[in-house]
């Protein structure tokens, strides 16, 4: 008996396979630490098989994704300057094929698959955590959280954030009913608890800033693409002036002080000075990829002493341009800070410019989440993170032309707002 390629390898007719997929590799980043190298050959095992299925719609033309390896290849580069070469040689290996696997995600999965990929892997994530997770005692500001099976409370709220953020985009972008709206709703309430519990503020900021984005898209979707631009050019204006008179008058201190945090971020302030003159003695090129946080060395054994990180890893600046300054210098934060800026920019402009456009709607919020916590994490800086795997798929998305979804209605009633019918033509006289 023959399968079908197209159950692994077309968007959309793939949703099964897919959202598998998506799922235990959800689960794979999550927890690699735990279940060791076994879980990386099984995240390379969903992926790399898909290329010599149907390497020409898989591989796609690179041409236009050339863009999107700039960061990666400067990652290998940097073994040459490297003070520690056979440390980044590995990460950066590991960091290539990691972008190779969510680029192969990204050309045969729809939004559609992503998403109820994502809330099935989080709703597991989540549960292992609830099941095997413990709260943890942190020295720095006194307090206990409960961190699941991570290390890490932020890592926690992290996936909590997603999968409070695909369980809207399932119900409110996408329509789902029936199974898929009651496992999002599932999904949702389980995020909520362990947001909650997590006691992350800066996942609980971040969850709140992109939901307020996403209902406010949601309005604006009745607008044409004309007067969709024109608001959304006052409110980014408006915002921005709300923003700086927010942070001369306080409100910022107001905010975390709800939270139970001060204006250092607990500690996380010293940390960004310490990172800051570190990346002043190697600040074009700088020490080479995960290159910096190596046991032995003396500013991390001390600032792994200063912060009480008994393990010695895992630890970094809690800022995405520091961290990527520090170890891949100036060009390095550059090409990063590049590929994310835009993948932010080109699903604004998608969604602004087109009638309806769900992919852009929805990876719009994770690159807007992407790009709040890179100031105070490093979500995608690293291999087999589920935020470099986002981060990646979100823009290669762009590198694809967009298509019209295969659902879209054929009656003139069932048209989106201001839309003409499909068949419509324009008249050019009698």
């Amino acid at each position: 008996m023959r399968i079908a390629k197209s159950i692994f390898v077309r968007p959309g007719s793939n949703a099964t396979y897919g959202a598998v997929a998506i799922a235990l590799s959800f689960f794979v980043f999550a927890y690699s630490s735990r279940f060791g190298q076994p879980s990386i050959l099984l995240y390379y095992a969903l992926w790399f098989p898909l290329v010599m299925m149907d390497y020409r719609n898989v591989l796609g033309s690179y041409n236009r994704q050339l863009w999107l390896f700039t960061f990666g290849v400067f990652t290998c580069l940097s073994i040459f300057w490297s003070v520690v070469p056979s440390v980044t040689a590995r990460a950066a290996i590991q960091y290539m094929t990691h972008i190779f696997c969510a680029l192969i995600a990204m050309r045969t999965l729809d939004i559609r698959t992503l998403t109820r990929g994502a809330i099935a892997g989080t709703a597991i994530v989540l549960i292992y955590s609830i099941l095997f997770g413990y709260y943890a005692y942190d020295p720095i500001d006194g307090s206990y959280s409960f961190v699941g099976a991570f290390d890490s409370k932020n890592q926690l709220g992290f996936y909590a954030s997603l999968g409070i953020y695909f369980a809207f985009a399932a119900v409110f972008v996408l329509g789902e009913r029936r199974i898929w709206m009651l496992g999002a709703g599932f999904a949702g309430l389980l995020s909520a608890y362990c947001l909650h519990a997590s006691a992350s503020a800066t996942s609980v900021l971040t969850t709140g800033l992109v939901a307020a984005l996403c209902i406010s898209l949601r309005v604006i979707l009745y607008l044409s693409p004309k007067q969709r631009k024109r608001l959304f050019v006052t409110a980014a204006v408006s915002g921005v002036i709300l923003a700086v008179a927010g942070v001369y008058l306080g409100a910022v201190d107001l905010v975390l002080g709800a939270f139970g945090k001060d204006s250092t971020l607990t500690g996380r302030t010293y940390l960004w000075q310490q990172g800051i003159a570190a990346a002043q003695q190697n600040p074009f090129f700088g020490v080479g990829y995960q290159a910096y946080w190596v046991q032995g060395f003396s500013e991390p054994e001390r600032l792994w002493d200063e912060f009480f990180i008994a393990s010695r890893a895992g630890f970094h600046f809690h800022n995405t341009y520091i961290e990527t300054t520090v170890e891949t210098g100036l060009i390095g934060v550059f090409l990063l800070a590049s590929i994310l800026l835009t993948a932010f920019i080109g699903h604004i402009s998608r969604f602004l410019s087109d009638i309806r456009n769900d992919e852009s709607y929805i990876l719009l919020g994770v690159a807007t989440l992407l790009l709040i916590r890179s100031f105070v994490e490093i979500d995608i800086l690293n291999p087999y993170h589920v935020g470099s795997f986002l981060f990646y798929f979100t823009a290669g998305k762009l590198s694809m032309r967009a298509r019209m979804p295969a659902n879209t209605p054929s009656r003139t009633d069932e048209q989106i707002p201001f839309a003409p019918p499909v068949n419509w033509e324009p008249r050019t006289g009698q």
